[in-house]
């Protein structure tokens, strides 16, 4: 069996150039830790390392080994770290993002302020990233949690979807345009404006989402000659340049030229995920259970 000091020997002799300065740096003999390269080559069935007097270079099997060896000695420091803080009390940092289409609404606010209680150990670090893309972002590890409008469509096997709530959609039109008179409407009403976000080819989200709305309705949503997917489609809408549905959530960001219209329930309807890794630390798992069971008491017609 390949022994963790192993992959640590080897790692070190790769790095340091040579043995004698990673004998040096592991301060154990050079013989020592040449034997135990020599065992490692002779359990793996592979020349790993070439030698001569002053360096030592990686065969083309060693380059694939060290490459591996130097990922799973970080997950291994990863897991201890992790682990530490768990049983510190759950202290680091769980990075959290949401798509322009889900606000932060008080709800949601009440909801993370409450886990914050729960876990003093731990702060959040919210940005935006779109629907499609956290999936991504989390499962390289470049986030930890995300609130997404779905659907996505690519799928990721090292990542969990987790509905969290639905919200009613509503049209969004400026104060400007005639169909302000009115308090509501519905989406075949719709076919000939012009719409600020139609969806992109290979995302999912709130755009695809409306999109799907409307080819139910028989049409595709015409492009206004601004676009946009982000909350800015609302200043666009604010300047009559076309209209939108969105989720109701954005009344809280919006400015004030604009006017929401209300849609039949059987139009209105979206969802609120949360996507999460599938093997997430057990600060990030404990974290988010409890988010769930937070907005499920919050939601519960979710």
């Amino acid at each position: 069996m390949i022994s963790l000091k192993q992959f640590r020997y080897f790692v070190e002799v790769v790095d340091a150039g040579s043995y004698s300065r990673a004998a040096e740096k592991l301060f154990v003999a050079q013989s020592a830790l040449s034997r135990q390269i020599k065992e490692l080559e002779g359990e793996v069935q592979a020349l790993l390392l070439t030698r001569d007097a002053r360096h030592v270079e990686l065969t083309a099997a060693g380059q694939v080994f060290y490459d591996r060896a130097r990922r799973i000695l970080e997950d291994i420091e990863e897991t201890v770290r992790q682990t530490r803080h768990v049983g510190q009390g759950a202290q680091g940092i769980i990075r959290l993002l949401h798509s322009s289409s889900v606000t932060l609404t008080p709800a949601i606010g009440t909801v993370l302020n409450r886990l914050l209680a729960q876990f003093p150990g731990v702060s959040l670090d919210v940005s935006k990233g779109s629907s499609e893309n956290q999936a991504a972002d989390i499962e390289e590890g470049r986030a930890d949690l995300g609130l997404v409008r779905l659907p996505t469509l690519r799928k990721h096997a090292n990542i969990v979807v987790r509905e969290l709530f639905r919200e009613r959609l509503v049209v969004v039109v400026s104060k400007a345009s005639p169909l302000a008179a009115q308090s509501h409407t519905t989406i075949a009403a719709l076919r000939d404006e012009a719409f600020v976000s139609i969806p992109h080819q290979d995302r999912g989200g709130l755009s695809y989402l409306v999109a799907g709305l409307c080819l139910a309705q028989g049409f595709f949503p015409k492009a206004a000659r601004a676009l946009s997917r982000k909350t800015s489609q609302l200043n666009l809408i604010e300047a009559n340049l076309g209209i939108a549905i969105v989720p109701d959530g954005m009344r809280l960001a919006a400015p004030p030229g604009v006017h929401f219209l209300a849609l039949p329930e059987e139009e209105s309807s979206s969802v609120v995920g949360l996507i999460s890794p599938r093997a997430a630390s057990g600060m990030v798992a404990a974290f988010t259970d409890a988010f769930v069971r937070e907005m499920a008491a919050a939601h519960p017609s979710a």
